[in-house]
């Protein structure tokens, strides 16, 4: 069994510090955000995890940062997608290859083993090809190997505690199995509270709402917690967040995010709307009750509720029908907001503003610019934490 590395990391109160997880590939997010933030030498950058996997230039971002490592102030966690490669090449026994097999062959190009064998002229159409892939990656992958295997658990100073998924404890951190620290599904749903501020990513913050999809970082200043996983990649809405710890007061909770998306300034005002739904992964069967071919009227299963969903995101898995993370929330609007355009409808648009995904009906004035990164101040969170384990 593997245990958690920790590295004890110290903080100069002076300079800023940029904390980024979850970045799953996504080059253009990365740099983006970066250059954005106009970070520089005088910062510090934690990544807190999952750099790699579920992006199709996990390859090209690793080895960026292990350049940008040399120049810069970069501290990088492992997560629960960073190990696979190394896990991979030294045949790690306690990983059966059933898991490989289904990854792999699950997310194709946007698998750092696939790239690899791209990369080096390698077949990869079924398990009889990975013996002459793991040898050519010991042979030819010596260098990023090292610089993954070479990460830590977490990172401990006096004030914080960064891990991917989550701790149990602060105390005693080297005797916690890693593997259960990386990947901590649902980790502010557990009846933890810290002394320290512990940071983590992993598990996308829109989860954790019921009602309304919100991809801002949620902190817990009753529990010492801050969980800032956006979603980046992985939902259609997604966003790439960085936690900003500013120089001279690093308990100063900032944050600011890059999603990539389309602007435009909304020309009327518009009302939220009450009793709305955020449907996630986890709950997320559907049964059609009527389909068309931009919208389907269908029953949400875990709750009864039926509403109107894009029939862009249905999709069918495991011989169920499913949806992608979807919402029926009417954003506030006023006139003259700025918007970000997640998908353009006969009904209106699907928008994020301010990190919140819902519809606006209004008109609509084009911009044709990106999402700047503004700088924004973290609020506290003392609603319900959702646990999905929780019938509702």
């Amino acid at each position: 069994m593997e245990y958690v590395t920790v590295r004890p990391l110290t903080l100069d109160p002076d300079r800023r510090v940029l904390v980024l997880s979850d970045v799953h590939g996504n080059r253009d997010f990365f740099w983006s955000l970066l250059k954005a933030l106009d970070f520089s030498p005088e910062d510090e950058l934690i990544l807190l995890g999952d750099l790699l996997e579920k992006g199709e230039e996990s390859l090209t971002l690793l080895r960026e940062v292990m350049a940008l490592s040399q120049t810069h102030r970069v501290h990088m966690l492992c997560g629960n997608c960073d190990n696979l490669t190394y896990n991979f090449a030294d045949e790690n026994p306690g990983i059966p290859q059933a898991f490989y097999e289904s990854y792999i062959f699950k997310w194709g190009k946007k698998c750092i083993l696939r790239q690899m064998a791209d990369e080096l002229g390698l077949p990869l159409r079924s398990p009889d090809d990975f013996p002459a892939l793991r040898a050519a990656i010991r042979a030819s992958y010596g260098p990023e190997l090292d610089f993954l295997r070479s990460l830590p658990t977490v990172l401990l100073s006096d004030d914080f505690l960064f891990v991917h998924g989550g701790v149990s404890r602060e105390d005693r951190l080297e005797e916690l199995p890693a593997w259960p620290c990386m990947k901590n599904d649902d980790f502010l749903a557990k009846p933890y509270s810290f002394r320290r501020w512990v940071v983590v990513g992993h598990w996308p913050v829109t989860l954790y709402h019921l009602d309304i999809p919100d991809a801002t970082p949620l902190l817990l200043p009753e529990r010492h917690i801050l969980s800032i996983d956006g979603g980046c990649q992985l939902k259609w809405d997604g966003q790439l967040n960085a936690l900003i710890l500013p120089a001279g007061n690093h308990t100063d909770f900032h944050y600011a995010a890059w999603d990539g998306l389309p602007r435009v300034v909304a020309l009327d005002g518009q009302a939220p709307s009450q009793n709305s739904i955020n449907i996630r992964w986890s709950e997320n069967p559907v049964e059609v009750l009527e389909r068309g071919a931009e919208f389907c009227r269908c029953r949400h299963i875990a709750t009864g509720r039926v509403l109107d969903l894009l029939t862009e995101y249905l999709y069918e898995q495991g011989g169920v029908l499913r949806c992608e993370d979807s919402t029926d929330y009417l954003l506030p609007v006023s006139p003259g907001d700025t918007l970000a355009v997640v998908r353009e409808t006969s009904r209106g648009i699907l928008a994020k503003r301010n990190g919140v995904t819902g519809w606006y009906t209004g008109r609509i004035a084009r911009t044709g610019a990106e999402k700047p990164a503004l700088v924004q101040k973290i609020p506290p969170f003392y609603g319900k934490i959702i646990d999905k384990r929780t019938p509702h």
